[in-house]
């Protein structure tokens, strides 16, 4: 009777063992991170990977100058841990919302240490938010995202220094692809039309001229003669190409193209990720959709 009791007992140690008892041998919550928008929200899961749980306000496909936030956003920023932002402008509805929500986490400005370029819109002269479209500055937002995490999770110093070095490796890659297929586009091609101004850290780095009929914000609207003065330029300069945005209403782009005869060449990736499984899932894929859209139409 003694060893069938002993027996017993080993059954049942054993598959307390294998349910994942005693507690402690459970895996760790994940800390828990709110980014403004999809880009941001990337950069952080490739640096945090399973030791943080990231949530973006503004998801895939989503136009962060005119949000709304929604009463949903207030109660992720009160549980967050680390609040993500791009800043030079592009948010201007976070203060409120943090302010609303009572969240006492710390808010990184993630393009801290960027350089910005200056853009004017509506007759005034601002800074540029839109800094994601340097590659070079891609890996300035992912240093000071590894930077924050190792602050507020000091615990996860080794996981995140790793994963930001190991994505950090692949930037580079990108970058080096990114340039030899902009070497394949005659410099003369290199001007282009999209529906606002969003690529002007692109054009500065890889020797793009973008001309938008809109301004940084997809608020402002093009004037009539603005419109002309684009068609105008496209005739005169022969520009070859206008491109539409995943945030933006493409009519007036297709209306410039009929207008002026240039092809549309496709859709470019600016302020927002595509949905998980669309082409542009991630930061990465979202630079080679955009430097495959304008091969394509470039090129030849």
């Amino acid at each position: 009777m003694a060893r069938l009791r002993y027996v017993i007992t080993l059954v049942l140690a054993c598959a307390d063992a294998a349910s994942g008892w005693p507690a402690q041998a459970q895996a760790p919550e994940k800390l828990p991170v709110v980014a403004t928008f999809s880009i941001l929200a990337d950069f952080a899961h490739n640096v945090g990977g399973e030791r943080i749980e990231v949530t973006a306000l503004v998801g895939p496909d989503g136009d962060t100058h005119v949000y709304q936030p929604k009463p949903a956003d207030a109660k992720e920023l009160g549980a967050a841990r680390l609040i993500l932002a791009n800043g030079l402008g592009l948010e201007g509805w976070i203060d409120r919302l943090i302010k609303a929500s009572g969240a006492k986490a710390p808010v990184i400005v993630t393009t801290k240490g960027i350089s910005p370029q200056q853009m004017r819109e509506e007759g005034r002269i601002g800074p540029d938010p839109h800094a994601w479209q340097s590659i070079a500055n891609a890996k300035i937002y992912v240093a000071n995202i590894r930077d924050a995490l190792i602050a507020v999770d000091p615990g996860g110093v080794s996981v995140y220094r790793v994963n930001a070095n190991n994505y950090l490796g692949k930037l580079d890659v990108l970058e080096k692809d990114v340039t030899a297929e902009i070497a394949k586009i005659p410099p003369g091609r290199r001007q282009i039309i999209t529906t606002h101004d969003a690529f002007g850290y692109f054009g500065t780095a890889y020797g793009f001229r973008f001309i938008a009929p809109e301004g940084v914000s997809t608020e402002t609207e093009a004037s009539a003669r603005d419109v002309a003065k684009i068609i105008r330029q496209i005739k005169a300069q022969n520009i070859p190409a206008v491109f539409l945005e995943n945030v933006t209403d493409p009519r007036l782009v297709r209306s410039i193209a009929a207008e002026s005869g240039a092809k549309i060449g496709g859709t470019l990736y600016s302020d927002a990720l595509s949905s998980p499984d669309g082409p542009a899932g991630s930061y990465i894929e979202m630079m080679r959709n955009n430097i495959r859209e304008l091969s394509a139409a470039l090129a030849q």
